[in-house]
């Protein structure tokens, strides 16, 4: 009897001396950020379109006046916006415009390319969404096909680490896909 109560104690250590793994359950930033308002941008431009009114819009660093920079202070991040006019150069634009992510592929885990249609704004492009510790986790292109080529790209002043910007690069992604949507050449007829 007493053999069969040491091997009962012991059988129930070692059962009890098991521990039990669990997987912790992905987590996020909880970050909350205010809800965007937009506004008109005026530029002495052949294209206008809608920012978010927390944006300082910056000069860019080139002589060119309707390349420009929309700079988010509280998210460290700028979209910078650069515009060329079409002429019988527009295959060469849009190859520019189509391997400029491609440039990210390096460190990113997955580029996703979403084709953007707006006939009555004449407007059409790419939006591509980058994943991954990659420098720029969104950029755009667009033209009317005849004149205009708009590009632009999200950057943040930090070291690319994607699961600590994502929830700043969603909000700079929304507001790029508003810019896409409000965009209008100024020699349009609509």
């Amino acid at each position: 009897m007493r053999l069969i109560i040491v091997n009962v104690i012991f059988l129930l250590l070692l059962v009890s001396c098991e521990k039990s793994y669990q997987p912790k359950p992905k987590a996020y930033l909880a970050l909350e950020y205010p809800e965007a308002t937009y506004k008109k941008i005026q530029l002495p431009c052949p294209y206008t379109f809608e920012i978010n009114k927390q944006v300082q819009v910056k000069a860019s660093k080139t002589n060119n006046p309707c390349w420009v920079d929309l700079e988010y202070p509280d998210l460290k991040g700028t979209i910078f916006i650069t515009y060329r006019p079409v002429h019988n150069n527009l295959q060469a634009l849009l190859m520019d415009g189509q391997k400029l992510p491609l440039q990210h592929t390096i460190k990113a885990d997955e580029i996703e390319g979403d084709t953007y249609v707006n006939a009555k704004n004449h407007t059409y492009g790419t939006f591509y969404e980058v994943k991954g510790d990659a420098a720029s986790q969104a950029q755009f292109y667009l033209t009317d096909s005849v004149h205009h080529f708009l590009t632009g790209s999200i950057y943040f002043k930090t070291q690319p680490n994607y699961d600590s910007i994502i929830p700043a690069a969603d909000y700079l992604a929304n507001d790029i896909r508003h810019i896409m949507e409000t965009v209008k050449w100024a020699d349009s007829k609509n």
